[in-house]
């Protein structure tokens, strides 16, 4: 029997559009059954963005555990079929593997599509030799991640549910059996270059022909706005390199560390996506690696926008025979300019700061890099954007400070100089109670592992709702 759901909200507009895209590049699957259902994080200011936000518990958990259809929406989870490079190396072998697309739906106010999608609902025909299932550590892990990342200005899917399953699961990586999850996160799109790789693969142009269009309708009208196969390829991928480089500056900009950059981890919209050995750096070190099982440093963090150019290149690939290599080639060779202006802008959102020109404000962030790398360890990265935001207008502030001694060093008087030149952006944020607290708001792995011992050894999840409290007051100052 259907469920009926009775609190949805009148904002609620379903539109299931990539269902009709059809059975090559998606298959219906039915979630697991899960021997319990208990609501660990519901994001109600997402919600609200989907008209979902009055939605009565066992609705929730209808939709989020169950994962019953909702009203006008599809009419089964559909698992997504998608080739990759992992790690360099190309894997036919890949798709939803653990989670599906469960719905779509319209942004409140801007009428965005937006995509309900699941980790940890059980099993595909993508799973190989998985299991389909989420560790609760590692759902909660995203929800952080997520937050901090929204907080901090960075493009990325928004944790919307988590629910804890009543599973023990067997992982080589945690203290085994650990408990079980399954999380919803809303995004923009989950449609990745490697969905575009699987169709190359098997020399399907007109399914790429077919999916490009499909871009143009829903998220990037400048494709359908030039005629033919060639030139709306290029114009495709022209918006996806445009927003690649904004999300790998952002990630720089954040002191953030993906881990997993592979080609089925980045999506056409340019949002940041799917958390697993993520790490916020604990201070300045471009040789910093996420993952434990990333032995050569792929995906260091100084690596990272070289990282996304050589995915670009690989989705770029899909495209010959639809568009000349020379035409292609010009449209990757946009990256670098994009991506350093998108460097700076996402900088100078970090100091609270007004650009000026481009060649000052360019200084100013060779500056800011070079401040960042003359400190000792005891120069985080998150405590300098902290105290520097709004730059001379935060003086005083930062040279009180636990930081003041370092900062009244002569490796820092170019940097107080170059804040001379700028004005505080929006100066009036400074005033917020956040910036009269010693230390900024950090999620380094020490927190995170501290938040996650409460919850494993007591079932104590007040740490959790406080860290993510902290965050929150973080992004309403930095606004």
């Amino acid at each position: 029997m259907t469920h009926r759901f009775n609190t949805l909200g009148l904002d609620y507009q379903p539109d299931p559009r990539f269902a009709g895209l059809g059975g090559d590049y998606a298959d219906p699957v039915a979630p697991v059954d899960f021997p319990k259902s208990v609501i660990r994080f519901r994001n109600q200011a997402a919600a609200g963005t989907v008209g979902l936000a009055g939605l009565s518990e066992p609705d929730w958990i209808a939709a989020f555990a169950r994962f019953e259809p909702l009203p006008g929406n599809q009419a089964e989870p559909l698992a997504m079929r998608y080739h990759g490079h992992q790690f360099g190396v190309y894997n036919p072998e890949l798709g939803d593997g653990r989670g599906f697309l469960y719905a779509q739906l319209r942004e409140v106010g801007t009428g965005r599509l937006l995509d309900l999608a699941t980790k940890g609902s059980g099993r595909t025909p993508w799973s190989r030799s998985g299991d389909g299932r989420l560790t609760l550590k590692g759902g909660m892990r995203e929800v952080l991640a997520t937050a901090m990342l929204e907080a901090q200005g960075v493009p990325t899917s928004r944790s919307f549910s988590l629910i804890e399953t009543g599973e023990p699961l067997q992982r080589n990586d945690e203290p085994s059996p650990t408990r079980s999850a399954v999380l919803t996160r809303l995004s923009h799109s989950h449609i990745r270059f490697g969905t575009f790789q699987r169709h190359a693969y098997l020399q399907r142009p007109d399914l790429i022909v077919r999916l490009i269009d499909h871009v143009g309708e829903i998220y990037d009208p400048a494709i359908l706005a030039v005629e033919g196969d060639g030139p709306r390829a290029l114009a495709f991928l022209a918006g996806v390199t445009a927003r690649a480089a904004h999300l790998a500056a952002r990630w720089m900009a954040a002191g953030f560390v993906h881990g997993v950059l592979n080609t089925d981890n980045m999506n056409i919209t340019g949002e940041s996506f799917d958390y697993g050995p993520y790490r916020f750096l604990p201070r300045n070190d471009p040789n910093f690696v996420a993952a434990y099982f990333d032995q050569q440093g792929l995906y260091r963090f100084g690596r990272q926008p070289q990282a996304v150019l050589w995915n670009l290149k690989q989705l770029a690939g899909c495209l010959v025979g639809l568009a000349a290599e020379a035409d292609l080639a010009e449209v990757l060779n946009t990256y670098a300019g994009a991506y350093r202006e998108a460097l700076c802008t996402a900088m100078f959102a970090r100091l609270g700061l007004k650009r000026h020109d481009e060649a000052g404000d360019l200084d100013l962030v060779n500056t800011v890099f070079q401040a960042l790398g003359a400190g000792d360890e005891s120069l985080r990265w998150e405590p300098f954007f902290f105290d520097w935001f709004g730059g001379l207008a935060s003086e005083a502030r930062a040279l009180a400070g636990p930081r003041g001694m370092l900062y009244a060093k002569p490796e820092f008087v170019a940097l107080r100089q170059a804040f001379g030149a700028f004005e505080p952006d929006r100066a009036e944020r400074l005033s917020h109670a956040y910036f009269a607290k010693p230390e900024p708001q950090e999620l380094l792995i020490d927190e995170i592992e501290q938040v996650w011992s409460s919850i494993a050894q007591h079932d104590d999840w007040t740490a959790f709702e406080a860290k993510l409290n902290a965050i929150d007051q973080m992004r309403a100052a930095l606004a």
